[in-house]
């Protein structure tokens, strides 16, 4: 293949090994699309506990392997599996760091004190694997806070390493909330220079930002939307990294997530109980048939029904969706179902809902991913109130369902949701400009109203929704301009 590149992804969490949230699904979807467009992917991830091996018949490949890190010196184990779209997982086995419940903090949602330690050892240890196996990359790219380090040891360490220097690298930042701050105690372990603890790179007053230091060393910064790009850059939601971020120039980008459609489809979705399509729409009435059921919901078809999949945390609004629920219940013809986990009080009020209301709201504390599929496949419309969302993903999987989404208008939820106008029927959801309980209760207003109203108006905005392209087709093209851009970067410095 013309132009074809050695792509190394390092990463926290990937389909259909491991995830915590939408980080695991971009690694795992976009690694499959670049494989298929015939480039070398290879994928680097701890080997969690969690990690089911013999599923996905993971294999034992390299020990041991030596690891520097500052002053200490670390022996691992290196295991293996290849997907059937040809690419290739690599999983850095130390048990000390990685042999634990929870990806990235206990059970109390507390993170581990060692997380710094943890995920920039598994940074250098993904460059390190390159060398044990003669891998080397066009691109390495890399993944949020937890792996953004990869960038800097690359221009540190491997800066004259015969097989990565001449390497480029790319940072994606999936939500910059969260930029692996820890106390500068655990600097020296990095063995990344004490001349590089500065506030430019990894030093954020007096503690490490490994975030920080990723962006200052990446040849190519992106997030996940152009809308959220815009928005880091010019508003608080670049949380303090604003004046880095600008400073990128032209090099920091927005590219839109792409869904992955062989597991969300409604026309081939195993987990729904009939299939459907945008011309043929009988199975969702099936489907909305058997989520009122299994969720104890008034089997009623010609009630609107919402959907809710989240976390339930500050980010995701779901307090303000809690501070209007009961206004819209008593005031408005719904259903709820709320599928979801976070914040112990709002597990509680959700937890306690259908007993208060029953017949009108079924609620699952925790995660299925079964019934996620469900609601997405049975709801009339999934509403998304979030203060800040990067990309977003259900939202997109709501459309190809069939399922108008009510968003605010951030990130990428703005980005991808066509508002919808009433005088033509035109748009494919519904969204709010303030995020307040206010907008959220009139803009689910707005949506029962048509759906009760303007039936026409909904048949025509499910048909677009559905047909509607979110696929990484695009995207994954988008990736690699990005790619040769920073390797031009990497070779014009």
């Amino acid at each position: 293949m013309k132009d074809r590149m050695k792509i190394l992804m390092v990463a926290s969490e990937a389909v259909p090994f491991i995830k915590a949230g939408g980080l695991s699904d971009v690694v795992g979807s976009l690694s499959g699309a670049l494989s298929g467009l015939g480039h070398e992917v290879a994928v680097v991830l701890p080997k969690y506990s969690e990690i089911d091996f013999s599923a996905h018949k993971i294999e034992p490949f390299l020990s041991p392997m030596k690891v520097w890190m500052g002053n200490t010196r670390h022996f691992c184990a290196v295991h293996r599996a290849v997907l059937s779209g040809g690419v290739t997982a690599y999983f850095i086995e130390f048990n000390e760091y990685f042999q634990r419940n929870g990806i990235y903090h206990n059970e109390n949602f507390e993170d581990y004190g060692d997380n710094a330690r943890r995920f920039s050892f598994l940074s250098n240890a993904a460059l390190k694997l390159c060398r044990e196996i003669n891998f080397k990359p066009d691109i390495v790219h890399c993944h949020d806070w937890q792996t953004a380090p990869a960038a800097a040891y690359l221009k540190i360490w491997y800066a004259n390493d015969k097989l990565l220097k001449d390497a480029a690298s790319m940072l994606t930042i999936h939500n910059i909330g969260h930029q692996g701050v820890y106390g500068g105690e655990h600097y020296d372990y990095t063995g990344l220079g004490w001349d590089n603890f500065t506030q430019d790179k990894f030093e954020d007053y007096g503690r490490t930002n490994f975030l920080k230091g990723g962006i200052h060393y990446a040849d190519m910064v992106n997030t996940v939307s152009p809308k959220y790009a815009w928005e880091t850059r010019h508003t608080d939601l670049g949380s303090g990294l604003q004046a880095y971020l600008n400073a990128k120039g032209d090099n920091y980008i927005g590219i839109l997530n792409g869904a992955d459609y062989t597991e969300w489809n409604p026309s081939s979705d195993p987990l729904i109980p009939a299939r459907y399509s945008a011309t043929d729409m009988k199975g969702k009435e099936k489907c909305k048939k058997e989520l009122q059921k299994r969720m104890l919901l008034e089997e009623d078809p010609g009630k609107a029904v919402i959907g809710v999949v989240s976390r339930f945390a500050y980010q995701k609004g779901m307090d303000i969706l809690a501070y209007v629920l009961e206004k819209i219940l008593k005031e408005m013809e719904v259903q709820f179902v709320i599928l979801g986990a976070g914040d112990k009080g709002l597990e509680h009020y959700y937890g306690e809902l259908p007993k208060r209301y029953p017949g009108r709201v079924g609620s699952y504390i925790g995660y299925s991913n079964e019934l996620a599929h469900l609601i997405e496949a049975g709801s009339d419309f999934f509403v998304m109130p979030s203060r800040y969302e990067p990309c977003g993903l259900n939202q997109i999987y709501s459309m190809k369902y069939g399922t108008l989404p009510i968003v605010s208008a951030t990130g990428g939820l703005d980005d991808t949701v066509e508002q919808y106008d009433e005088s033509t029927g035109g748009g494919t959801g519904f969204k709010f400009y303030e995020v307040t309980p206010h907008a959220l209760y009139y803009t689910v207003g707005w949506a029962v109203s048509t759906y009760y109203d303007r039936k026409q108006h909904m048949k025509k905005m499910i048909k677009k929704a559905m047909e509607t392209d979110f696929s990484w087709k695009r995207e994954s093209l988008s990736y690699i301009d990005a790619y040769k851009k920073a390797i031009q970067i990497k070779k014009s410095r």
